[in-house]
């Protein structure tokens, strides 16, 4: 009998997945970086162009952008190791997004695999979000994948080992990157931090207006809190500053826009 005032309900099949990836991400040697970058340019870009036409750019969208270009300059940060040791490279960029759309009134994330980002436009990837947002059923997951749910915990988990033993097939299922966001569903600054079972993940804050420096004048600036995720098995210190570097020279210059 329960307790008065008490409601229990069995768990979602569709929490076995995360909580299946979490575990399995957990054992990764991952380094977070927190990050504060200036992106008061952008938004301000973003603003006029919707003062213009009407049409609000999404700001994933710009992100996904930078990011693959950051990522072109400095591949190393989405190699992979496999089962035999190797470094796995790739030349394409597939960024998987967490994209926000309504489903029955309630807005949720939804994940979405932007392919060959480093060879698309900032209109292309900006269409593809948008279409993706009108249509959150395009994609979904298979008939099969919610059988699979009810394996029991230590076989589901085999799927999410993909990235450490069979990295090309990881890069067909679900992209060689992520970018995540929690600040999507919030308003003001803040870092989030998690596993990941990417070589690269940047978990999106939110943004939050401070004051800056420009020109030796104090003025009000928009910055936005990143958390830059890499595995350190994989990747160097060094190399994955110079990346960070990269990606916010990208981001504060409002790069595309």
């Amino acid at each position: 009998m329960n307790e008065r005032g008490e409601t229990v309900e069995p768990l979602p099949f569709q929490r076995r997945g995360t909580i299946d990836y979490m575990r399995v991400a957990g054992r990764r040697s991952v380094v977070h970086g927190l990050v504060e970058i200036d992106v008061t340019e952008a938004r301000q870009c973003i603003r006029e162009r919707k003062a213009e036409t009407g049409e609000t750019l999404s700001f994933t969208a710009f992100l996904v952008y930078c990011l693959a270009r950051a990522i072109k300059d400095h591949p190393h940060v989405q190699a992979y190791c496999d089962w035999r040791g190797r470094i796995v490279s790739f030349d394409d960029i597939d960024v998987n997004v967490i994209i926000e759309t309504t489903i029955d009134g309630e807005r949720i994330g939804v994940p979405h695999v932007v392919r060959a980002a480093n060879r698309r436009s900032l209109r292309s990837i900006h269409e593809e979000i948008r279409a993706r947002q009108r249509n959150p059923d395009e994609g979904t997951q298979p008939p099969w994948a919610s059988l699979a749910m009810r394996l029991p915990g230590i076989v589901r988990r085999q799927f999410w080992r993909l990235p450490q033993l069979f990295p090309r097939r990881w890069k067909r299922i679900a992209g060689t990157v992520a970018v995540t966001s929690v600040g999507m569903f919030g308003e003001g600054g803040g870092w989030g931090i998690s596993p990941t079972n990417y070589t690269l993940q940047l978990t999106v804050g939110g943004i939050a207006t401070k004051p800056g420096v420009v020109d030796e004048e104090i003025e009000p600036r928009e910055y936005l809190s990143l958390t830059v995720t890499i595995d350190h098995d994989v990747v160097d210190g060094a190399p994955a500053a110079r990346f960070v570097q990269r990606l916010t020279e990208l981001l504060e210059d409002a790069h595309g826009l």
